[in-house]
């Protein structure tokens, strides 16, 4: 009995050591593949470079809003790469607003290797990249998709933008993981910890909350107690027949436009 006891403690050990080392493999899923600007056919997309603080140039994809609407950056979930996003945002493109989808560290054929604070290197030189083309802060909106999320909280907590979308949100990556894995120490093993429950109480822009309530990565109970925590003003939409990679949608995207078209370039 005590060598079966070993025997089970020691399978247990090895599985927390290896989820320790091997974590962000298993939090980030990266197409590694560069997207062609050309392959989507849009006359005023243009691929450009964003220069982070510790010296990655990244390719992300720049469609420059009508005078008078509003700029989209886009934070993308954990997988797949930019080039994959730009069919969500084509329907606020037609309206006359703009966006930056923003390319990570490490995906789509970009340098280096996504981080917690990678992510958010990344996310103030998009910022930066927006301030260069004459975009102020408050003529821009934050949409974060999942993980994506976590960057747009820290963005709308660092700079006073118009408004902020999150899509399939969480209250933090530590309560995710106690989800998913329930049998492992995850407060303490997990590096990146996107604690998006402690900042949200900190912004005071507009925010629009997106989730399905068959979201089986991310539980709509972890977006509704992120919900909760933030000021007003504040909206909240629910798609009871939705999960997590089926939320785009005519209603998601009348949603979105609503909000938009609440905020004003000021």
């Amino acid at each position: 009995m005590l060598k079966f006891l070993g025997i089970v403690l020691f399978a247990y050990a090895l599985v927390v050591v290896t989820v320790w080392i091997w974590q962000r493999h298993f939090m980030y899923f990266p197409d590694t593949s560069r997207p062609h600007v050309a392959d989507a056919q849009l006359l005023d997309l243009r691929e450009v470079s964003l220069e982070t603080n510790d010296g990655l140039r990244l390719n992300s994809w720049f469609f420059p809003a009508k005078p008078g609407f509003l700029t989209l950056v886009y934070f993308q979930g954990n997988a797949g790469h930019y080039g994959d996003r730009l069919d969500v945002v084509n329907p606020y493109l037609a309206e006359g607003h703009g966006v930056l989808l923003v390319g990570y560290r490490g995906y789509g054929g970009n340098p280096g290797k996504p981080t917690e604070n990678g992510l958010y290197a990344d996310g103030r030189a998009a910022l930066g990249f927006l301030s260069k083309q004459g975009v102020s802060p408050s003529e821009i909106v934050l949409y974060g998709e999942s993980l994506g999320s976590g960057v747009a909280i820290q963005m709308a907590l660092e700079t006073n933008v118009a408004g902020v979308i999150l899509q399939a949100p969480f209250t933090s990556m530590v309560e995710v993981g106690k989800k998913h894995y329930p049998f492992l120490p995850v407060e303490t093993l997990i590096k990146d910890r996107f604690d998006s429950l402690s900042k949200i109480p900190k912004i005071n822009t507009p925010i629009l909350f997106l989730h399905g309530l068959r979201d089986a990565i991310v539980p709509a109970d972890l977006g509704k107690k992120l919900y909760e925590a933030a000021n007003q003003p504040k909206t909240r939409h629910v798609y009871e027949d939705r999960g997590h990679n089926d939320l785009f949608g005519t209603q998601l995207v009348l949603h979105v436009k609503i909000f938009l078209d609440t905020l004003k370039i000021r």
